[in-house]
């Protein structure tokens, strides 16, 4: 097995374990309505241990290595870093989840939008939602051939293959159907141009940056369980209780591995 093939099986499957601990969400669970005396849950989300090396992709090996290596690390490499680490160990594409709800304030979130630039899909992590269609629009000069790797409860299975980005602004819509909880997308020209999205149930959601920080706002009072999802590093999980007008604080750490 090649060095490539093995890294496309390395995300899927790690993409298998990780969703799997979820479990399936039943469609149409959430009911929208009108929050009054919500709460607040906020967190940090942190790093410990040696910070994993990025991912070395040798640029001749590969199309467009010209373009695309604006980006290399000036060695004709070009660098893929799956964790990303702030000053105070803030830890970066961590989207943290409060599951359990089952009404709460209006669910908006409509299309997951992506952009292919420089050779990377920007951003690294996003959420999707069951029926609701994923757009990435192209803003470079070359050519991307997308694959896109879907999960639901019992397999991954490519979504499609084809070069569907075939010049600076234009754009294409994958409509995902079922019950999924994640996808891994690459880039089958560029096999360093590779992006992960984990399905959201509810609008109670955040993503950390390199603070490591998160805020959910308007949550009903009750108890839930709250996770924090990388898509190398796992998942965490813990319980909190909100009161009315209230507010909840919770800290995830994350270890090498």
């Amino acid at each position: 097995m090649t060095k490539r093939a093995r890294r496309v099986v390395s995300c899927c499957y790690a993409l298998m374990l990780s969703t799997s601990i979820m479990g399936a969400i039943p469609a149409g669970a959430y009911e929208e309505t009108t929050v009054s005396n919500g709460g607040t849950v906020t967190g940090t989300v942190q790093f410990t241990g040696d910070l994993p090396l990025p991912q070395r992709f040798e640029l001749r090996r590969y199309y467009d290595r010209a373009y695309c290596g604006a980006l290399s690390d000036g060695s004709g490499y070009r660098l893929l870093r799956e964790v990303s680490v702030g000053d105070h160990q803030g830890l970066k594409d961590v989207i943290v989840t409060v599951e359990g709800v089952e009404k709460g304030k209006p669910f908006d979130f409509q299309e997951t939008t992506l952009e292919a630039n420089m050779c990377q899909f920007v951003p690294f992590v996003s959420v999707v939602r069951n029926g609701r269609p994923l757009r990435v629009t192209n803003l470079d000069s070359v050519s991307h051939d997308l694959q896109f790797y879907e999960r639901d409860r019992e397999y991954i299975f490519i979504m499609f293959h084809r070069p569907a980005l075939t010049k600076a602004g234009t754009s294409d819509v994958v409509r995902f159907t079922g019950n999924r909880r994640g996808v891994t997308m690459q880039c089958g020209m560029h096999p360093y141009m590779q992006g992960h999205g984990l399905a959201v149930e509810n609008p109670y959601y955040a993503i950390t940056g390199l603070e490591g920080t998160f805020s959910i706002k308007d949550l009903p009072a009750g108890t839930y369980r709250i996770k924090a999802w990388h898509p190398i590093l796992g998942e965490r999980a813990q319980e909190i209780t909100v009161a009315e007008n209230g507010s909840a604080s919770v800290g995830f750490t994350f270890e090498a591995r």
